[in-house]
């Protein structure tokens, strides 16, 4: 079976080293994976997503390494 895990804010936060309101500025830009609405208030995000999310930003860095 695969399991999916679901992050609340602060774990986002933890694995990305990103701030509360980074977050919410690159996900209103389209930069940023989506929160999932899990009632009223509460969302979470898709620990998938964000892992992806992480492993495009290495890799779009690497680019620019390799073209600076």
């Amino acid at each position: 079976m695969n399991t999916k895990r679901l992050l609340r804010r602060p774990e986002v936060e933890q694995f990305t080293g990103l701030s509360r309101s980074s977050i919410y500025a690159r996900m209103s830009r389209n930069e940023f994976p989506k929160p999932i609405a899990l009632g009223g208030r509460l969302v979470a995000w898709d620990e998938a997503d964000i892992q992806q999310w992480i492993a495009d930003r290495i890799e779009a860095s690497k680019q620019f390494n390799k073209t600076a």
